[in-house]
Order: C-alpha cells, then sequence, then structure tokens
C-alpha cells in the first residue's frame, strides 16, 4: 500500500466521515490574530495566507480588513487622510475599526474561530482598545507584529500594492508610489513597536523582524495559538512563485485506472522532454529553482530531462492518494465491486476515504510539512499527482474543500502561482501535447470524460 493513513479510524464502507475540523479538543478556543506593523511590512499578505492555511484544515477562519471598512467612506484617500492631525480621517478610521471587529465578533458567535483583524494597529492605545474589547466578549488576543527594516523588500512591497490594492485602482503608479511612501511616513510618527519589557509585556504576542531574521514569541497559551505561532514562523513574504504540474500522460491514464505506479505513455514522454522548455519560458534561464516530486516512476520520469542544475527531491508525500482495494482498478469497475463505496465517494468526495486507503482529507493532512516547507522556501517547481495537486492548488486559491476534489487539473500543463497581498497570481503554460483527460463528473464511469465548465 502507497501513501500514508491519517487521521480518525475509517467509517464503515459506504459512509463518509463528517466534515468537523481536526481539532475538537480546542473547538471552543476562539482567537483574534491582531496584525501590527507599519504599511508594506506584509500584513496583509501574512493575513491571507494564515487564513487560507486555517481553512486548508477545516479551521473556520475569516480575515477582517480594517481598510475595505473605511473604503466605505474614503474609498481612494491620499496620504492626508492618515495625518493624525486629520479629525476626520481619524473618525472615519476608528468606525471602520470597531465596524470590523463587530462584525468579527457577530463571526464568532456563528462558530467562528479564528477572526484575523488585519489593521496597522499601530499605537498601544488602539491595540490596548482591541484586546480590552476582545477580552470582554471571551475572545483570546494573538498580536503578531510585522517589523521590516529592509528597503529593498519594503519598495517590492510598494510596488506590490500600488498594482493590487483597491486604493490605488486606476492610478498612475508612479504618483501611487510617491503617495503611498507619503502614507507610510504618517504611521511612523505615531508608531510604536510592541512592548515586550513595558506595559504590553502581558500581551500574547508574535513579533517578526526583517522577513524571520529574527522572532520573539511572548506568552503563547494554547494549542491553537502555537499551531498559528508555527505556520507564521516559517512564512517569508519575500517575492517568490510555485510551479505545479502534473506528471505526463501514463500509461494507466490511457486505461482509466486509478493508482498505480506506471510508466508514462508516448506522448507522457513528449511532455517529459517538453516541459524544460516550458519551465525555461516562465521562469528563465538564470533563476536558481528546486524540483520536487513524487516517489513514483512517472513524476521522476517526468522531471529527467530538467537542467541538471535545479535540485531534484523526492517526497513520500506527494504521492498520489492512496486507493487502497481499489488501486488499479476502472471506475466502472469501482462501481460494480464496491456499489456502496462508489456512491458514498460522490457523494463527500473530499472526506470519504477508499477501503485500504485515503481520504483527500487525508492527503492534506500528510501534505501539511509540505506546505510548511514551500512557505520557508524560495522558488520550487512541483511535479506530482492530480488529487495532491488539487489540494495544494486548492491551498494556494483559496478553493472550497468540498469542490477541490472535483477541479479540474490538466496533463501536459505547468501552471505558475505567484502570492500577492490581496491574492495569487495564476499563469498557465499549455505544452499543446494531446492527452487524455483523467477528470471525471459525478456519478459517471466514462473512461476519459471532459471537464464541465466550472470545474476549474
Amino acid at each position: 500500500m502507497r501513501g500514508i493513513s491519517a487521521g480518525p479510524p475509517s467509517p464503515p464502507p459506504g459512509r463518509a466521515r463528517a466534515n468537523t475540523w481536526s481539532f475538537s479538543k480546542v473547538e471552543d478556543t476562539r482567537i483574534c490574530v491582531v496584525m501590527v506593523g507599519l504599511p508594506a511590512r506584509g500584513k496583509s499578505y501574512i493575513a491571507q495566507r494564515a487564513q487560507r492555511y486555517l481553512q486548508w484544515l477545516s479551521i473556520p477562519a475569516q480575515t477582517f480588513n480594517v481598510g475595505n471598512y473605511r473604503r466605505h467612506d474614503a474609498p481612494q484617500p491620499t496620504a492626508d487622510f492618515f495625518d493624525i492631525s486629520n479629525k476626520e480621517g481619524e473618525r472615519k478610521r476608528r468606525a471602520a475599526a470597531e465596524a470590523a471587529i463587530a462584525d468579527m465578533l457577530a463571526w464568532f458567535r456563528t462558530g467562528g474561530v479564528v477572526g484575523i483583524l488585519d489593521a496597522t494597529n499601530s499605537t498601544k492605545e488602539r491595540r490596548k482598545w482591541v484586546l480590552d474589547t476582545c477580552t470582554e466578549h471571551g475572545v483570546e488576543v494573538l498580536f503578531v507584529e510585522s517589523k521590516c527594516d529592509d528597503e529593498d523588500l519594503i519598495m517590492a512591497n510598494i510596488r506590490d500594492v500600488k498594482l493590487t490594492s483597491p486604493d490605488y485602482q486606476g492610478q498612475d503608479p508612479e504618483e501611487a508610489a510617491v503617495d503611498f511612501r507619503n502614507r507610510i511616513k504618517m504611521y511612523e510618527n505615531i508608531y510604536k513597536t510592541i512592548d515586550g519589557d513595558g506595559d504590553e509585556d502581558e500581551y500574547t504576542y508574535l513579533k517578526m523582524m526583517d522577513v524571520g531574521k529574527q522572532v520573539i514569541i511572548n506568552r503563547i497559551q494554547d494549542y491553537l495559538q502555537s499551531r498559528v505561532v508555527y505556520y507564521l514562523m516559517n512564512l517569508h513574504i519575500r517575492p517568490r512563485s510555485v510551479w505545479l504540474s502534473r506528471h505526463g500522460e501514463s500509461q494507466y491514464n490511457l486505461d482509466g485506472r486509478i493508482g498505480g505506479d506506471t510508466l508514462l505513455s508516448p506522448r507522457g514522454e513528449q511532455y517529459a522532454r517538453k516541459l524544460p522548455a516550458l519551465v525555461r519560458e516562465s521562469v528563465g534561464d538564470d533563476r536558481p529553482l528546486t524540483v520536487w516530486t513524487s516517489t513514483l516512476k512517472r513524476t521522476i520520469a517526468t522531471s529527467r530531462f530538467l537542467p541538471q542544475h535545479y535540485n531534484q527531491l523526492q517526497w513520500k508525500a506527494l504521492d498520489e492518494l492512496d486507493s487502497g482495494v481499489c488501486d488499479g482498478l476502472t471506475y466502472q469497475e469501482i462501481k460494480d465491486r464496491y456499489p456502496d463505496d462508489f456512491a458514498a465517494r460522490d457523494e463527500d468526495k473530499y472526506n470519504y476515504r477508499y477501503r485500504g486507503g485515503e481520504s483527500y482529507r487525508d492527503v492534506v493532512i500528510r501534505l501539511e510539512p509540505i506546505i510548511m516547507e514551500l512557505e520557508r522556501s524560495e522558488d520550487i517547481l512541483i511535479v506530482t499527482h492530480q488529487a495532491v495537486l488539487r489540494c495544494i492548488y486548492a491551498y494556494f486559491m483559496k478553493k472550497d474543500q468540498a469542490k477541490s476534489p472535483w477541479m479540474n487539473v490538466p496533463l501536459h500543463t505547468l501552471i505558475k502561482l505567484t502570492p500577492k497581498a490581496y491574492g495569487t497570481e495564476e499563469v498557465r503554460y499549455e505544452a499543446n501535447i494531446p492527452a487524455v483527460s483523467t477528470w471525471r463528473g459525478k456519478g459517471s464511469t466514462a473512461k476519459h470524460e471532459n471537464p464541465a465548465p466550472d470545474a476549474i
């Protein structure tokens, strides 16, 4: 049996497990993660990544960006709006923060677990107000401060923000950069770092200096806080991309069979030879790249023509979803031999576990170390399998878990993902080498089937 089975014991055949998050022992915990720091220090990037990570693990998480609330009254303000002497601006900013916290507290009452308050929270007074408000409602507070004096990184973040922030949509990029610089100066006049030796010593906080060069942790209280902190410690905000590719078309793909450890088809071999050109087109010649594959023959064969100066690593955790007793079968054979299992998996494909094998939820659990390593790494190319890529793609693109097992991840396509402050940018490179479709719709036993329009 390939793969790693993880999580609770298997349910009786034909039944799906309940879609509940894995940390039931702390399910009554409610945490507000309060971002702290000057603009262009990666706060929104960190907040978005933390939310996606927690949701990916089935932990209800939501980001409340105070800037989005402020835009109702001030959609595209100039830097003067953020001047401490601008009383009307201060009133609107305070009202936005109050609205964000009110919505977050209402969300907690509906079952929310980790709320992320994305704002500068640059003064001690503002942080104390947030702490007191949350504590009054029984919500734990974890402050996360991103400090950075690296001018190159700050400028990279400014370039990102001026191109992606709603505050500067439709504006001249250079004028936007100047205004954003002036906004930073306004905040620098009042910004106070979290004081670990003074009246904020009792706070629970994580301080990250210069992209993780130094990390300070103070008074982390419980399991879930530790999970959030561990993830954030592995997160860096340096610009980078991740490239994803399935293996080339395999012999089992041609036969409509799942799993196995078969070799590439002739067209899969063509893709393996074409992949270096696709990577070169997207990555360039000089950019260093690390290649990760599974331990199965078809991914190793697909990556074997890549440049020799690329460091290649094989990960057992990247092996395809283990289909247990169904390994090597077609979907028609599965339906004939295990009709209850076939129906149950269609009913809840994310949670259903093959007999003696895995579910998509199990794959997510074993991929968590991969995600941690991805977040601490620079540029990575991953050559792996359909189910595994669905899980990784869902993490980066914030896809719904129930829908992620039904996504179309085509063969012979290189996908470039570039995380940004306000989302993840995606570019696809087609090899233009024909391949069968391995996507399957609910209830279908077709050997090969064209994906539905909403399957991407």
